[in-house]
């Protein structure tokens, strides 16, 4: 009789029971004089005791300026030093930190400045062609909550650090909510995924020890710090560690992103597997020194084999770990090992993370499958989120009466406990390692006066692993709608990447005998339009 697909995580290693600020102010007394922080596009660099102080600036800032615990503080901008300070202060303060998107436009950020009822925005001024601060002051007089606005590098930013004196003491709990990041919704908007200290420190603490950080290691992180990837598995792995973190530049570059890992001796890299195709792309790759370079993570979407060979090979990334997760789950639930064989890292997302248990079930019935069934990835434990911010009802739909966190993923677990994501029951696409629910640019094609009807699929692209395509059905006697006309309709209005490429413009959508839509049908008719290659992995 074949064993049922469930797995728990067995660990000889604790989890930790501190908050963040407790965890951070116990690594600096112990390293004090290591080098903790490095923002190479500043060339400016902390010890993990310098790192202390500014984190206390801003921790007392925010207090004068009125910010007490659970209040909700925005951050707003690419990777920078400012960003990994707010993410400490914060944490020490008990205030709530609400990751906002860099590629937001104005229709975005007014939802989540609202929904999650923010009162403090940090943000910078401007990020390429994105004028944050106009944009902020366009939608200001609609958010009711928001006080104030900090400007990093402006008056504002100078007046929060100035201020002297001690950070009162706080009584925080573990099990406090301190962050929430916000996942693209099936209603039409993203849904705050609210996450504790013991969510989050926890999982970065144990992708760290997967990954076998100490404090000699020195972590490039050039995935973006708004997701869980870039502020637990980078940063919090690197600080429950005493390990340095690097950020190469604001946002992702192959050619900083290489200079960085040769000249600060970085033992990690991070990326989704299109960041490691562009740096193994890079000019001189092969010359550049990277000795030291010994691990990382590699998540996002699967990497292709020849892929994975060559970051062992080329980057001398022997011990490289791929991970699965999604934010709801702080994020990691599986992780291959630094042991596991390279065909194990490209056909599977691992094993159980130390402390959780994960199960694959019959999405009908919700009973266990045998091994080797596909179904439905389910994990529980320390890692489940809070909840959805202020949405009750959404929680209850993912996070079951046994406290089990339906992902929506199909899965398969194998006979020693490796696990396969096959699918998606839910018409999630992931993009370059952006996960975008079609229903949310589903609802904002609606309001283009000549559509009547707007549905998204995701179809395969050897650049993304998925691209987003459009089928509209016209209002009568209006000019059909062209790729480049949706392209001029959202920009500006939706993030870059949730702008779809293609557009195919129909009479009617395929149905089925109940009325509803076959998506199936539509992303089978989709790769034949437009002469794609079926081939194409994509998560």
């Amino acid at each position: 009789m074949a064993q049922p697909s469930y797995a728990s995580g067995t660990s000889t290693v604790p989890l930790l029971g501190d908050t963040i600020g407790g965890n951070f102010d116990r690594t600096v007394a112990a390293h004090p004089d290591r080098e903790a922080l490095v923002d190479r596009a500043s060339n400016r660099r902390w010890t993990y005791r310098e790192l202390a102080e500014e984190v206390d600036a801003v921790a007392k800032g925010l207090v004068a300026m009125g910010v007490g615990k659970g209040d909700r503080v925005g951050i707003w901008a690419p990777n920078c030093a400012e960003w990994v300070f707010i993410q400490y202060a914060t944490a020490k303060i008990g205030a709530i930190l609400v990751n906002i998107n860099p590629a937001y436009r104005v229709h975005e950020l007014k939802y989540v400045l609202n929904q999650a009822g923010i009162r403090t925005l940090v943000a910078a001024p401007e990020f390429k062609t994105s004028d944050y601060a106009a944009m902020i002051e366009e939608v200001r007089p609609e958010c009711a909550a928001l006080t104030d606005v900090v400007l990093i590098g402006r008056e504002s930013w100078d007046a929060l650090v100035s201020h002297d004196g001690e950070l009162p003491e706080i009584a925080l709990s573990a099990d406090d909510p301190i962050n929430i990041q916000y996942t693209s919704g099936t209603t039409g908007f993203p849904k705050g995924a609210t996450l504790s200290h013991h969510n989050i420190l926890n999982n970065g603490y144990f992708v760290g020890e997967l990954c076998g950080y100490t404090e000699q290691d020195r972590i490039c992180i050039p995935v973006p710090f708004y997701h869980c990837f870039g502020m637990v598995m980078g940063n919090l792995a690197a600080t429950s560690h005493g390990a340095c973190m690097v950020i190469p530049a604001p946002a992702f570059d192959p050619k900083a992103t290489l200079a960085a890992v040769a000249e600060e001796k970085c033992t990690s890299l991070y990326g989704v597997p299109t960041m490691f195709i562009a740096v193994l792309a890079e000019p001189g790759v092969d010359e550049a020194d990277l000795g030291a370079l010994r691990t990382g993570i590699m998540a996002g979407s699967p990497c292709p084999v020849e892929v994975m060979k060559q970051v062992v090979e080329r980057l001398g990334m022997a011990e490289v770990t791929i991970c699965y997760g999604m934010t709801e789950t702080s994020p990691v639930s599986t992780q291959t090992r630094a042991d596991d064989s390279v065909d194990r890292r490209v056909s599977t997302v691992g094993r159980v993370h130390p402390h959780l248990e994960v199960k694959i079930v019959d999405p009908e019935t919700g009973l266990t499958v045998p091994r080797g069934e596909p179904g439905e990835f389910c994990t529980r434990g320390y890692s489940v989120m809070l909840g959805y911010w202020e949405q009750p009802e959404k929680t209850a739909e993912s996070i079951d009466s046994a406290r089990w966190m339906h992902t929506g993923d199909l899965a398969v677990m194998d006979d020693e406990g490796y696990l396969n994501i096959t699918g998606r029951i839910k018409d999630m696409v992931i993009r370059g390692g952006e996960n975008i629910y079609p229903r949310e640019i589903e609802e904002f094609l609606y309001t283009h006066p000549d559509v009547l009807d707007a549905q998204v699929i995701g179809v395969p692209d050897e650049r993304y692993g998925e691209e987003l395509m459009a089928w509209i059905r016209m209002r009568a006697g209006a000019e059909p709608l062209t790729a480049e006309s949706v392209r001029e309709f959202c920009a500006g209005k939706l993030a870059h990447y949730k702008i779809p490429r293609y557009v195919h413009v129909v009479e009617e959508f395929p149905m089925t005998v109940t009325g509803k839509i076959r998506k199936v049908e539509m992303r089978q008719a989709a790769v034949e339009l437009l002469g794609l290659d079926t081939d194409v992995r994509h998560a």
